[in-house]
């Protein structure tokens, strides 16, 4: 059995509660899937601004998680938010949803297109994917979605959203699709069935791949970029976070 705990880096329940149906949708029957949220930060994470501020909460969480036994954590954000700092903080392994999903496509299908929200958006995932090895094969589309707008059945998000999943297939000769963020993880299976391609949602992916992780025996290296963070003194409201 493994306890996997899936992290919202944003403060709003509702997207929780959306990403945990579909964790517990694809993991095995021995899994626990132990959702959370963050108790401080962005409502919802659109650009470089908000990710920095979703930090701390973020990694509360996940150090909370592993001292009450957690094997693997994922973080449930398509900008891999605070990835490496949790990697280095924590000795259990650690996923992002976008790292995850492009590996994903990446076994299923030669080109691949990443629909994600908003158009701020669609450059970080843009050097994630040339981090990660797939620049070469995976186009980034942003099909101006607000993140919370995908809560709204009234918002017209997810026609948008599919009307860049035409395009991408039209224009990008794209043979599968990646959802560009946590709060589209309930979209990917009707949406494979509507478009007759693989629709690849990063919160089952991520959750398939550290049940692999926890079931190899496999954790974060602590030599290196990953190695524990130096003790030293945080100053003023970030006096909590600093290194033990």
């Amino acid at each position: 059995m493994s306890r996997i705990l899936v992290v919202n880096p944003n403060t709003t329940v509702s997207m929780t509660l959306t990403i945990t149906a579909a964790a517990r949708l694809v993991a095995a029957g021995d899994t626990e899937i132990i959702p959370a949220t963050s108790a401080m930060g962005p409502a919802s994470i659109e650009g470089y601004y908000d990710e920095a501020f979703a930090l701390p909460g973020l990694l509360a969480e996940i150090a909370t998680a592993e001292r009450q036994g957690a094997d693997a954590a994922v973080i449930a954000c398509f900008d891999d938010t605070g990835l490496d700092a949790a990697r280095a903080m924590a000795h259990i392994p650690v996923v992002g949803i976008c790292e995850a999903a492009l590996a994903t496509a990446a076994m299923i299908a030669k080109r691949f297109t990443v629909v994600t929200t908003m158009e701020r958006s669609r450059v970080p995932i843009e050097e994630l994917a040339h981090r990660y090895g797939m620049a070469g094969r995976a186009r980034i589309r942003a099909a101006n979605i607000a993140v919370l707008a995908l809560e709204d059945p009234n918002s017209g998000a997810r026609d948008r959203l599919r009307n860049e999943i035409v395009r991408a297939i039209a224009e990008d000769s794209a043979e599968a699709i990646v959802l560009g963020c946590a709060g589209m993880a309930d979209l990917a299976h009707t949406l494979s069935i509507e478009f007759n391609l693989p629709v690849i949602d990063g919160v089952g992916a991520a959750v398939k791949q550290a049940e692999a992780l926890v079931a190899l025996g496999l954790r974060t290296s602590k030599r290196g970029a990953y190695a524990p963070p130096v003790p030293k003194a945080y100053m003023g409201a970030l006096s909590e976070f600093a290194p033990a």
